[in-house]
């Protein structure tokens, strides 16, 4: 059976960072998501607020690198979780357990420093998308030449 979902949307609070009883990092935090369509009557897009769990080292990373307002790629798994309210009525909520986050956006806020690897699309300090890596290092992204090499 399968179970994995992608979603994209902007943060709406700071994710929040706690430890388990054994000491397990996990952070939690929503995002808005807009929908593909615009209301007719508001001519405006509707917006779903999902509320998202991170484990582990994701977790610690979302809880560092992530803050509100900032643009994430959210991928992992939907869970279903029953609870009782305080007046004893029983609820039932869905929230999606993280795999992997990535920036959506590529801009760190100013005054943070993106990480050195990010697993996303994040340009680096100064807005050199390479890094500053030595000697203008840009990688070829189009057709390579013909050197006659080619068996085809």
């Amino acid at each position: 059976m399968l179970n994995h979902i992608t979603v994209m949307g902007r943060l709406t609070r700071d994710p929040e960072l706690r430890r388990t009883q054994s000491g397990t990092p996990v952070a939690s935090f929503s995002i808005a998501c807009d929908r593909d369509y615009k209301d007719k009557a508001t001519g405006e897009r509707p917006t779903d607020f999902l509320d998202i769990v991170a484990w582990r080292t994701t977790g610690e990373f979302v809880s560092k690198y992530f803050s509100q307002g900032r643009m994430a790629v959210v991928s992992g798994r939907l869970q279903m979780r029953d609870w009782t309210d305080k007046e004893g009525n029983k609820r039932r909520s869905a929230e999606i357990v993280a795999d992997s986050v990535y920036f959506g956006d590529s801009k760190a806020k100013e005054g943070q420093e993106p990480p050195a690897s990010t697993g996303g699309p994040v340009e680096a300090a100064g807005g050199d998308p390479f890094g500053g890596l030595p000697g203008g290092f840009a990688p070829n992204f189009g057709e390579p030449a013909d050197d006659g090499t080619l068996p085809f």
